[in-house]
């Protein structure tokens, strides 16, 4: 893999927002890829100034600013999700592609005037989830003809739907909901497709289960418990097809069960002949160094990056982590909100036009 510095053209991009994500994960992330980071911007001036000094780039304390400064291919958005909106679409009118951090907006409708500006730049969204690739694995498994149709699809994460979910929209105030609900979300919507109804089923303990009608007529549910935080690993997806399972643990284990020849009352070894049945497995070899087995590459932090830089360099739309798909998410996000409001033990909200 190419370094920063070993590829022949290079994205001129600058980076909006340098607290503790921007600074931890998306500025370290640019070594491998295809940029010059010409400009750093941050609403505090001494963070901007750090920063720029530290990675040679110009500080700014405005994106107006920066953007009408300098020859920009793109920006890097990490601000608050209510910012993003109104920033992106003020790089979009200058002409400027935009990758954005999730959550991409603090309501699903605040993404449709980003659409409508978009043209043809590029515009991706950090859906991480979707693009590690663990994901992209099991996708591939589910897609696979003989894998057949997939049936119910199951996630376990660390985080609870809130209680007072309607005041919540009406105020578009940030939440554990908002900020992490849309990693589960987003790989739940990209294997099982468009949603039709949230149902939320709410324990007395604050435990709740989100369920999640596919249009396909596969059902999904989102297992979530603030408590899961307290223990190694916390996350988890299943997703069941007529044919065969495909399993992530962690992010980090793909396991694909393909089942074996069995007769009930016959069958008398659970390891029969061949190597056509059975289960298969992937995951990272900690003992080596290399990219692969780095938590940016596990994480799909670099897949999402490098997939935005791609599609501009090359003149494409985007493939994954659309404003479209984003939007979906959202409205299954807000979904589970109106369905969660008031603390009722049960609700359900069904999402329009399904």
């Amino acid at each position: 893999m190419a370094c920063q510095r070993d590829y022949e053209r290079r994205l001129r991009v600058g980076v909006v927002g340098l607290g503790g994500h921007g600074y931890r994960t998306l500025l370290p992330a640019l070594t491998t890829l295809p940029v010059r980071l010409v400009a750093v911007c941050d609403l505090d001036a001494d963070r901007a100034e750090r920063t720029a000094r530290q990675y040679g780039a110009v500080p700014c304390t405005a994106q107006t600013d920066m953007l009408a400064e300098h020859a920009l291919d793109a920006v890097l958005l990490a601000v608050p999700p209510r910012e993003h909106p109104r920033l992106a679409i003020e790089a979009l009118e200058r002409g400027v592609h935009v990758w954005m951090e999730k959550p991409p907006a603090a309501r699903a409708a605040d993404l449709d005037p980003v659409i409508a500006a978009r043209g043809d730049r590029v515009v991706v969204v950090g859906l991480k989830k979707v693009f590690m690739p663990a994901a992209r694995k099991a996708l591939e498994l589910l897609a696979r003809p003989g894998t057949g149709r997939l049936t119910s699809l199951y996630a376990r994460y660390a985080l609870s739907v809130p209680e007072d979910g309607g005041a919540l929209l009406e105020r578009r105030a940030a939440s554990h909901w908002l900020a992490e609900g849309c990693h589960p979300l987003s790989l739940l919507l990209a294997a099982g497709g468009p949603v039709a109804e949230v149902d939320v089923h709410r324990g007395g303990r604050g435990d709740c289960a989100c369920v999640l009608h596919f249009a396909s007529g596969a059902l999904g549910v989102l297992q979530m418990s603030e408590n899961l935080s307290m223990s190694q690993p916390f996350e988890q997806y299943t997703f069941v097809a007529e044919h065969g399972t495909a399993e992530i643990l962690n992010g980090s284990r793909v396991t694909f069960q393909r089942g074996i020849p069995y007769e009930y009352g016959v069958t008398t070894g659970f390891a029969p002949e061949g190597t056509d049945g059975g289960m298969l497995s992937w995951e990272p070899q900690h003992s080596r160094s290399s990219l692969e087995n780095q938590s940016p590459f596990v994480q799909g932090v670099h897949a999402e990056l490098s997939h935005f830089c791609r599609c501009v360099l090359e003149g494409r739309p985007a493939r994954l982590g659309t404003l479209e798909f984003a939007r979906e998410v959202m409205e299954v996000y807000e979904a589970a909100l109106l369905a969660s409001d008031g603390g009722r033990t049960r609700g359900a909200a069904t999402l329009g036009g399904r």
